[in-house]
């Protein structure tokens, strides 16, 4: 198996074993009374001068840790004082070292909306989470058939949460439907983990204009941010590159700062 087979293998296990302890209908009965109203992650991008959504992660498959005690409260937290336009959480335990109390954490630290970034492949998943705090959840087209996207979708929107599709190829482009909000092309293959940003820049012109845009992994530098906002782009995903600093949300203060001295985005 490659490693997003291993990824999903694991998270049908995990799944299966969340539902043992707890059944789905009383999960979501919690999830439909939750009473936070829901932070537009689309109206946060489209209005923000650095489109930026900072990342929260310990770790990757390819990479191993970043950092294992990193702190959710002071880099969610910072992230959001800092100016990004959104913060995303990675909640997968095994591959990511996350969780949902990383979530729960993120959400009274910080006050922009939040991606629930995990491998979601069950309205289970879903209601976790709108109960843990997020804004907007992600559906990765290779982890699933286009129908079966189209009603997690359509049941995310349900508990009023925002959809983000995660595509790779121009194959995927027809996993969109009418309850996806946003459309993320991972420059990473998730098969090999391997990361080049000119899938972006090909993918671009083939998304329906309809749906923002947003660029996830791979990025680093000025002139990337700058090419890929000509290119369309309104969402940068970015977590590595803040994430090895010492303190990530300082990291992206000072990214900030560069794109501002340097009119990235024309502004």
């Amino acid at each position: 198996m490659n490693i997003l087979d291993r990824i999903l293998a694991t998270k049908r296990t995990e799944i299966a074993r969340n539902s043992e302890a707890r059944i789905f209908e009383d999960v979501f009965e919690e999830a439909k009374s939750v009473a936070r109203p829901v932070l537009s992650f689309v109206e946060a991008l489209r209005n923000s001068d650095n489109h930026i959504i900072a990342e929260f992660k310990r770790r990757s498959p390819s990479k191993g840790f970043f950092n294992a005690e990193a702190d959710v409260t002071a880099i969610a937290g910072g992230y959001s004082s800092a100016g990004a336009a959104a913060v995303s959480v990675l909640t997968d335990r095994d591959y990511f070292g996350g969780s949902l109390d990383d979530l729960r954490t993120a959400r009274k630290a910080s006050a922009v909306p939040l991606l629930r970034k995990d491998f979601i492949i069950d309205p289970y998943q879903i209601c976790e989470a709108r109960i843990a705090g997020a804004d907007v959840i992600l559906l990765i087209a290779a982890a699933m058939t286009p129908d079966r996207c189209a009603k997690l979708a359509e049941f995310a929107r349900s508990l009023d949460l925002e959809v983000l599709l995660e595509i790779h190829n121009e194959q995927e482009l027809k996993y969109l439907n009418r309850f996806v909000n946003a459309v993320g092309v991972n420059n990473r293959d998730l098969t090999t983990f391997v990361t080049d940003v000119s899938v972006s820049y090909s993918l671009a012109p083939m998304i329906p204009a309809d749906f923002l845009k947003i660029s996830e992994s791979g990025i680093s530098s000025l002139s990337t941010l700058q090419g890929l906002y000509n290119a369309g782009f309104r969402g940068f995903l970015m977590g590595e590159n803040f994430m090895k600093e010492p303190q990530p949300d300082k990291a992206l203060k000072r990214l900030i700062a560069e794109m501002q001295r340097s009119a990235v985005n024309g502004k």
